[in-house]
């Protein structure tokens, strides 16, 4: 464990069931937090709350509902004492070339990606601002770069970026925001994606996807391990080898 990291932290990822936010949760459970695992697929969680074995808890919730992420928050408090980190990772990556056809792929990256993030925060804020906590908000290349067919996504991803910015600043030095933009990371995003000829030629290029969740995982493990009067508040990260 890493000499500046506390132990017994607590540490909310939604998203947790697969990918990066499966891999933060183990790496941050090597740091000594509980970790909350909040996603939709509760049996993915519980399975991975029993395979850390040290107190975290699995909560059936989908960023979209407020409801169930003010349940989730309750149980948080209650059994975990609060949270200290909340890592916003819920999304999906709905491609496809711009058409009316798409409309509902639209509609639920904007509610997850965007809106889930905002109302996690909005529900989890005073547990973090009680004694100085923790935002990670993962977005993606993408905020920064728009390309064809991906249209909506970047928009939400833009919408993340300017987001924390605004809470990085109303926030401190209560709490520190953080801002992770991956490139292609293996993970199973494309497998989501609708438009068949779209997720055809995406699935192509993360099937040779050489960065791993581990490696985000690791990144967001370094950043809160570092001491209170530094925040690192940006992280942009791609494979060696990708352009865009």
């Amino acid at each position: 464990m890493n000499d500046l990291q506390n132990t017994g932290r607590v540490a909310v990822i939604t998203g947790a069931s697969s990918g990066i936010g499966a891999a933060t949760a183990r790496a941050l459970a090597a740091d000594g937090y509980r970790v909350a695992l909040l996603a939709r697929r509760l049996d993915r969680i519980q399975a991975l709350a029993e395979e850390l074995d040290n107190g975290s808890i699995a909560i059936r919730a989908d960023v979209t509902d407020r409801d169930q992420l003010l349940t989730a928050a309750q149980r948080v408090q209650d059994e975990l004492g609060g949270a200290d980190v909340l890592v916003n990772n819920a999304g999906v990556m709905l491609l496809g070339p711009f058409s009316p056809d798409q409309h509902e792929d639209y509609r639920t990256m904007i509610e997850a990606n965007l809106l889930g993030s905002i109302t996690a925060t909005e529900v989890f804020l005073d547990q973090l601002k009680d004694g100085g906590g923790d935002l990670i908000n993962i977005s993606s290349v993408a905020g920064r770069t728009a390309r064809a067919t991906n249209g909506v996504y970047a928009a939400t991803k833009w919408g993340v970026n300017g987001w924390s910015e605004s809470l990085r600043q109303e926030l401190l030095p209560d709490v520190r925001v953080t801002l992770i933009e991956p490139g292609v990371v293996d993970t199973e995003l494309p497998t989501h994606i609708t438009h068949e000829a779209t997720r055809e030629a995406v699935q192509k290029g993360y099937d040779t996807a050489t960065v791993k969740p581990e490696e985000v995982a690791e990144v967001i493990a370094f950043v809160l391990s570092r001491p209170r009067h530094l925040a690192i508040n940006e992280i942009l990260l791609r494979p060696a080898d990708q352009l865009g």
